[in-house]
């Protein structure tokens, strides 16, 4: 049998970069993961090391390294992305076609 995934609108952000003008910075990524909460090691969903972002998904802990993108799931769960899957798999929401 062969499936079509059904269509979803997502919340993503790209990491390009920390220091690229006008792009979302870790802090900022990390903060929008964690929903703008401060919250203690142990239950913290996302961090970062000045480099890398860390992502604690379903599977476990995911890095999410500079050009992926960081999804989150129509569950409210987060993940990092390759952009080449990304880019198959996802496109820009028009307004006309936002039915959220």
């Amino acid at each position: 049998m062969k499936f079509r995934k059904k269509p979803v609108i997502v919340e993503a952000e790209e990491f390009t970069t920390n220091n690229e003008v006008g792009s979302p910075t870790m802090d900022k990524i990390v903060n929008w993961i964690n929903g703008g909460q401060t919250i203690d090691d142990k239950d913290r969903v996302a961090w970062h090391n000045g480099t890398d972002i860390f992502i604690q998904t379903l599977e476990g802990e995911m890095k999410a390294v500079v050009g992926d993108w960081i999804i989150k799931g129509i569950n409210g769960e987060f993940y990092p992305c390759k952009p080449d899957i990304f880019e198959k798999t996802y496109e820009p929401v028009t307004p006309t076609s936002n039915k959220e």
